[in-house]
């Protein structure tokens, strides 16, 4: 059997890997999409060698995941409650997408991934992958399907004599560039404070600079082009956003969020770009649309945050969103002015 499996580097999909290759006598190819998750990609294809994959893919998307998803949600205003960003939210299609596409070309029986049954990542998974794949490739869950549980990963590495990977780390952190999504551990309880460990792209507003950071932000049909006069490169654009404002403190998310799955969850992110541009973008907008306009698209804005949170990036009924979003932005330029002080 032949399984391309969606690969992270960090505990769970390398116990999965393990775990295709001893108990099913898979072969497995991995594959690493890289969205701006800068610290997880280091050594991740080595990894892969070393726990067993027989062929490793990394396949640098960040380029296609900022101007053809990012650009959209910053085009609708993208906050899932108000207040989150979907960074995750956006990744994970693109992702399963390109998994699929190297299943497809490699022949492979099936498709497997490390989400669980809590989550909302197994149903952005699973609808997307379904998309894209043939017919007759199936697609695995194994921490889902055998309920594996973090204990029994490291288990499965310790006793095929493999280094657990990151099996002492505080949070559960997933990243790309839009966003730093930060739980577990204290965080699972509401009442506690994010200690100031689990940031790592903002800076508490108390330490910030006295210095008021000034930005001007130019859009062309509400797409980001420009900084303070300078025509940048989209991924650029973000990664420098995420730095100089995240430095002066702001960025910093904190909510109750409810799951797809009938959860609710304590979430914390670090989304400094995403919450600038939306921002910005939504002032322009208050400039350029009618009342009426403007009351229409909150709709529009809130229904496109909720079916992409929800996994349904493929659905056509996103597409049509899409249309209505482009149609309303097609006056949206302009310049933002912006002051950042102390978050």
């Amino acid at each position: 059997m032949k399984v391309v499996l969606a690969y992270s580097g960090g505990l769970d999909t390398s116990a999965i890997l393990v775990l295709l290759r001893k108990k099913y006598g898979a072969e497995v190819i991995t594959v690493t999409v890289d969205v701006g998750q800068e610290e997880e990609l280091k050594g991740v294809e080595e990894k892969a060698y070393k726990l067993g994959a027989v062929k490793h893919y990394t396949v640098d998307a960040k380029k296609e995941f900022v101007e053809e998803h990012v650009f959209k949600a910053i085009k609708a205003n993208a906050l899932y409650e108000g207040m989150y960003p979907l960074g995750t939210a956006l990744a994970r299609p693109l992702i399963a997408k390109k998994v699929a596409e190297i299943a497809v070309k490699e022949g492979a029986d099936a498709v497997a991934h490390g989400c669980t049954s809590k989550g909302n990542d197994q149903i952005r998974f699973d609808v997307t992958l379904k998309a894209y794949l043939k017919p007759d490739i199936k697609i695995l869950a194994p921490v889902r399907e055998l309920r594996l549980t973090r204990s029994e990963s490291i288990k499965i590495l310790t006793e095929n004599g493999y280094e657990v990977p990151s099996s002492h780390k505080k949070y559960s952190i997933d990243e790309n560039m839009w966003s730093r999504s930060i739980e577990g551990g204290i965080l699972d309880d509401p009442f506690a404070e994010p200690p100031e460990d689990a940031f790592e792209w903002t800076v508490t507003p108390e330490k910030a600079s006295d210095e008021p950071l000034y930005m001007v932000i130019e859009f062309d049909r509400g797409v980001p082009i420009r900084v303070n006069g300078e025509k940048m490169d989209s991924v650029a654009m973000i990664t420098y956003l995420n730095k100089v404002v995240g430095a002066h403190g702001f960025g910093r998310i904190d909510l109750i969020e409810s799951r797809v799955v009938g959860l609710k969850s304590r979430e914390v992110y670090e989304a400094p770009a995403a919450l600038t541009l939306i921002e910005a973008h939504q002032d322009l907008e208050r400039m350029v649309l009618t009342p009426k306009e403007l009351r229409f698209k909150r709709l529009i804005d809130e229904m496109w945050s909720d079916m992409v949170y929800q996994g349904l990036w493929v659905d056509p009924m996103r597409e049509h969103l899409d249309l209505v979003v482009d149609s309303m932005n097609r006056y949206v330029s302009g310049e933002v002015r912006l002051k950042v002080y102390k978050g």
